[in-house]
């Protein structure tokens, strides 16, 4: 009865070593590659594709042609009472018009396409 257990024991203590051999292994190169992997994961945090930088320029021009429009209705309507007679309107109404200016040199003109 000791015999097989014991010729269990040895040959299960071979094939062990080659799972245990075969972890430290893999855990021995996790180990060697994680600061290369942490680095290259810091770099590509820390920088910014010309893509993903187009699409941040594109998302503010569109926030400040949205609020150029915005801009341009409430000028309107103070402009019409204004022209009514409504002081406080006129004086609300160069104010917005001087932020539309300012607003507008801020977003590039596309140049025009002949047809």
């Amino acid at each position: 009865m000791r015999l097989p257990t014991l010729a269990l024991i040895v040959a299960s203590s071979f094939v062990l070593q080659g799972c245990i051999a075969a972890s430290a292994v893999g855990a021995a190169v996790d180990v060697a590659t994680l600061p290369v992997k942490a680095a290259s994961k810091g770099v590509d945090l820390a920088t910014t594709s010309q893509s993903e930088a187009d699409e941040k320029r594109g998302r503010e021009i569109r926030k400040r042609e949205e609020r150029l429009g915005k801009l341009e209705r409430t000028y309107e309507k103070q402009r019409k009472k204004c022209i009514d007679g409504d002081r406080v309107s006129c004086d609300e109404a160069r104010r917005t018009y001087e932020e539309m200016q300012v607003l507008m040199a801020s977003i590039p003109v596309e140049p025009e396409t002949p047809e």
